[in-house]
């Protein structure tokens, strides 16, 4: 009689606390977006561990109360509208708190109608199209820069560094690529710089013969690569080499990533891109660096803005101790720190800024070479 009772005051303790809530902590769930398959998995791949080297540091330091995990659940965009809005609802469906991504701005935009219909915050570490952060979405954040901050910087970089007159310009016609050809196209014409010649490319074109026979033929001062990114770039740049063409090849941020050089080789030196500028002196970023390398290799451009983006994520969930979005959003906008890629505090549509400057490629690697309030680096 007496072991019976005794079984069942241990029962008891042992399941009481599960019939009033009082169990183990529960997993915090977020979700990532970005091509992790075909020609931009690279850049995908950067995105979902630098959210995984975030996570790491959070649960090294102490974790979220009322959490024993964070989990991660990557979804792959391909950079395909239909299979972003897809992998938001999955997203959804598993319960995410939030979300890093996506990469491509095509993907991100329609993603994130989806995922604020449920009220979940979205980080962008890589889409850089304008309409990201103007449609007024109250939940969606970027930790990159704007297309309409970096193409002026390129023109200015254009105009009184190199020097130029003439430009011939190439797009791939994606949301993000197109639109910051625009602008460079704008801001040639207002600063005085001849635009010789505005053609495009296609998404997974492997053949660049027609455009480069145009922009020879035009004998431009600068060639502009504006593309989707650093694949398409590196081929471009190797048959450019390889026909002949004089003009100084001038790109954008997509082609910040060490696989264009890797890829591109000698047809990469002397070639100029545009890219937010990231301080690789601060603590920050060298802790990051110890760590992403260690576990994934070289460290990729956009895998440091989505580090940035899931500690962002991860710090207003922690200081909300809550994952209401109201609250959430709230400690978001309260966040001034200094990040992996550069100084973190968002404004009030969302955006973070970039200090965009001009880097240049010299003997295998990205060199600071000019920017708009230093002028040259050296």
């Amino acid at each position: 009689m007496k072991k019976s009772l005794l079984k069942v005051l241990v029962l008891g303790l042992i399941f009481v606390p599960f019939l009033f809530g009082m169990a183990s902590a529960e997993t915090l769930k977020i979700g990532s977006m970005g091509p992790l398959t075909g020609p931009y998995a690279a850049d995908g791949n950067d995105i979902k561990n630098g959210v995984l080297t975030a996570i790491e540091v959070i649960e090294e330091t102490g974790g979220i109360p009322g959490y024993d995990k964070i989990e991660l659940y990557p979804q792959d965009t391909a950079c395909d509208p239909k299979q972003a809005v897809a992998a938001a609802n999955k997203l959804i469906n598993i319960g995410v708190a939030g979300v890093v991504g996506a990469y491509c701005s095509s993907s991100t935009i329609p993603a994130s109608e989806t995922l604020n219909e449920e009220d979940i915050i979205m980080l962008t570490p890589a889409s850089t199209n304008e309409k990201v952060t103007d449609r007024g979405l109250p939940y969606m954040f970027r930790v990159c820069g704007r297309d309409d901050d970096q193409a002026p910087a390129a023109v200015k970089f254009m105009k009184e560094a190199l020097k130029v007159k003439t430009i011939f310009i190439v797009d791939d016609k994606t949301t993000y690529s197109q639109g910051l050809a625009e602008g460079v196209n704008k801001n040639c014409v207002k600063s005085g710089i001849k635009v010789l010649g505005h053609d495009h490319v296609n998404q997974g074109d492997k053949d660049f013969s027609a455009i480069l026979t145009m922009a020879k033929r035009e004998n431009a001062d600068v060639f502009y690569m504006s593309l989707q990114n650093h694949a398409t770039g590196s081929l471009m740049a190797i048959q450019a080499k390889r026909m002949g063409l004089k003009a100084i090849i001038v790109s954008q941020d997509a082609n910040y990533h060490p696989n264009f050089i890797t890829v591109a080789k000698a047809a990469a030196e002397g070639v100029y891109v545009t890219y937010g500028y990231t301080d690789k002196t601060t603590d920050a970023y060298k802790e990051y660096e110890k760590r992403f390398t260690a576990k994934y290799g070289e460290v990729g451009a956009y895998g440091t803005y989505a580090y940035d983006a899931a500690t962002a994520l991860l710090m207003a969930i922690k200081n909300a101790g809550s994952t209401d979005p109201k609250k959430v959003k709230a400690e978001l906008m309260k966040l001034d720190f200094q990040g992996a890629s550069k100084h973190i505090k968002f404004k009030a549509n969302g955006d973070s800024g970039s200090a965009y400057i001009a880097y240049k490629i010299e003997n295998g690697d990205y060199h600071p070479y000019w920017a708009p309030d230093r002028g040259f680096w050296k």
